[in-house]
């Protein structure tokens, strides 16, 4: 391609790359409620995984999941000025688009409130386990202290490691 013709611009192509353009925010918008059914499928996965204790496992599904979320955040910059002056932006649009833009946008308020959810039930397991741990941490320390002063009234105690009486 001579360096001519990689200067012409395909004004079809500024429409779609153009971020603030309608079609660019429409594909954002689609990315988005893709990216979102993907968060979803790993929120099953990631209580699958907290449900049956698997740290590793958990631990890759969080990280796919930062990547998608990533991705949502490249994604929102092209959306996010249309979310802001969101009845100028569907007023420019026809019907049909119109209707698309609403479609994905409710879709993605679905998928974000259900992964919400499942994140939070997520987190009070996590939290009930941690609780249930602290306990069984208290309950040992306090049989060890026992077996101490069983030991101690059957032997004696033991005598001091560090000669504190200088």
């Amino acid at each position: 391609m001579s360096a001519f013709a990689s200067s012409i611009r395909n004004p079809q192509a500024d429409i779609r790359t153009s971020p603030d353009s309608p079609a660019a925010v429409l594909a954002a918008l689609d990315g988005q409620v893709e990216c979102y059914r993907k968060l979803s499928k790993l929120a099953e996965q990631q209580h699958e995984h907290v449900q049956m204790s698997r740290v590793e496992e958990l631990l890759t599904v969080l990280q796919r999941r930062q990547d998608v979320l990533d991705e949502v955040a490249t994604l929102e910059k092209t959306v996010g000025p249309a979310k802001r002056q969101w009845s100028a932006f569907i007023a420019g649009l026809d019907a049909v688009n119109r209707k698309r833009a609403e479609s994905q946008l409710a879709e993605t308020r679905k998928l974000l409130e259900a992964i919400t959810l499942a994140d939070r039930n997520d987190a009070l397991v996590l939290q009930q386990r941690k609780l249930n741990i602290g306990r069984q941490l208290t309950q040992a320390s306090g049989a060890k202290q026992v077996n101490r002063n069983i030991a101690a009234a059957a032997y004696g105690a033991r005598p001091a490691r560090m000669d504190v009486t200088r």
